[in-house]
């Protein structure tokens, strides 16, 4: 890795500086989670089929609405700006953890769920997509694939931070240090991230409200069209929808149970709970900052596409199948591998896409993965509790992580599938013109 390399990074260093430390303080608290909830929900129990199926239903109401959101987050920070956008999303997880801070009682639980619902619907998947498009803004696009893996490999090693400090933290104090870093990530961004879109000039400020409301109905409506148009005219971007959308469907519900799977198993605590996702987590920082941009020019984006989701296929197996409390530590280390798949993807995604259709294309792709998201947890939250019960037809916990490795096998599939040799097009609708012309800075 020559050092030259590194000085890509320059113009997104504060945007990095402020989604390191916000990931630092989500992931800490992640495996800590299934304890609390498994305490308040299902007190002395060592499987909680409530905090199970309330995950399920969580993922599924977030996936219903970022069907909408995600694409409308992607308009917005075209229009005005990715700052108030990448503001407004991080900013949303502050509350939900403060509840917990407060109290861990089934009620405060509940309230959490709920509260923390609301930011996923803003923040899961907006943060990534706005960030992707801030890097496309300031990075040339032969270089925007070891951009992309840089920040994917950022969020790698902020998992492997939160996992440290879970793992060393009295579990009391974990909560009230992830509130202050989500503050303070909140607070660096605001004073020091600088804004790479213009937005149009607003002519509508002595418009009566009626009207302003028709106006933004209407303007998110063409731009919905807009960006529907610039992804039917690309067969890329809808081979690369296929691969995220079974992707998506079968890592999602993977990761909605994982952790209580593993609970309910081989008895995992929050400790090992944290070594697991460190295993991944360090691994996954050494494939994405220094192993991608060495590969990428020799295989090209489809190829570590591909690679990336082999890892995963390999990932969901081993886990589906484990005969012992070693075999998810092996399982997990081959997210060294299926790690690759989102920088790929946003690389591909990217190079497909003119710099003014860079969030509507991220954000439908975004889209897409939630309905993905959706999906998942109504099969994987029922299939798991029941062969984790005493009346699993058949003996096999871990049956629906091998249902799931099935859509990440179609997703590999769809990923050999697709052809690259398309150049970036960007068709324009006349209603758009004078709607919305977000301006490079």
């Amino acid at each position: 890795m020559k050092f030259e390399n590194f000085r890509v990074l320059s113009p997104l260093i504060h945007l990095l500086v402020s989604l390191c430390v916000h990931w630092v303080a989500e992931e800490m608290t992640v495996s800590v989670l299934v304890d609390v909830t498994t305490g308040a929900l299902c007190p002395g129990e060592q499987t909680c089929p409530e905090a199970i199926y309330l995950t399920g239903m969580q993922q599924t109401v977030v996936g219903i609405f970022k069907m909408v959101m995600l694409p409308i987050l992607g308009q917005l920070a075209d229009e005005y700006g990715r700052k108030p956008m990448l503001l407004i999303t991080i900013s949303t997880t502050i509350f939900p953890f403060a509840l917990l801070a407060w109290s861990q009682t089934r009620g405060f639980v509940y309230a959490y769920y709920v509260l923390r619902t609301i930011s996923y619907i803003i923040s899961q998947g907006s943060i990534f997509l706005i960030s992707v498009s801030y890097a496309a803004d300031v990075i040339e696009g032969s270089k925007r694939a070891a951009a992309f893996g840089f920040i994917t490999g950022l969020f790698s090693a902020s998992h492997v931070v939160g996992n440290v400090l879970a793992r060393f933290l009295p579990e009391g104090c974990i909560f009230y240090v992830s509130i202050f870093l989500l503050i303070s990530s909140t607070i660096y961004m605001k004073i020091f991230l600088g804004e790479t879109v213009t937005a149009a000039p607003r002519t509508d400020q002595n418009r009566s409200c009626p009207s302003m409301i028709l106006r933004l109905l209407r303007q998110r409506w063409v731009s919905m069209k807009d960006t529907v148009t610039v992804v039917s005219h690309s067969n890329i971007l809808k081979r690369i929808s296929y691969v995220s959308f079974f992707y998506e469907l079968g890592m999602s519900g993977i990761s909605s149970v994982l952790l209580y799977y593993l609970k309910s198993v081989f008895g995992f605590t929050k400790n090992q709970n944290s070594q697991v996702l460190m295993v991944v987590g360090i691994g996954a920082i050494f494939s994405q900052v220094l192993v991608l941009p060495l590969i990428n020019p020799l295989v090209g984006e489809k190829g570590v596409l591909c690679i990336g989701l082999i890892g995963a296929l390999a990932y969901a197996l081993l886990y589906g199948l484990a005969w012992a409390s070693w075999v998810p530590y092996l399982s997990a280390a081959f997210g060294v591998v299926y790690i690759l798949v989102k920088p790929s993807t946003y690389a591909i995604i990217s190079k497909a896409t003119i710099s003014t259709d860079q969030g509507k294309a991220q954000g439908f792709v975004a889209g897409v993965q939630s309905v993905a998201s959706l999906l998942s947890p109504i099969a994987m939250s029922p299939l798991t509790s029941l062969f984790l019960s005493s009346n699993a037809p058949f003996d096999c916990k871990g049956f629906s992580l091998i249902c799931a490795s099935i859509s990440v096998m179609i997703s590999l599939i769809h990923a050999c599938l697709l052809n690259q040799s398309e150049e970036c097009k960007s068709p324009q609708s006349p209603s758009s013109d004078n709607i919305e012309e977000p301006l490079l800075s």
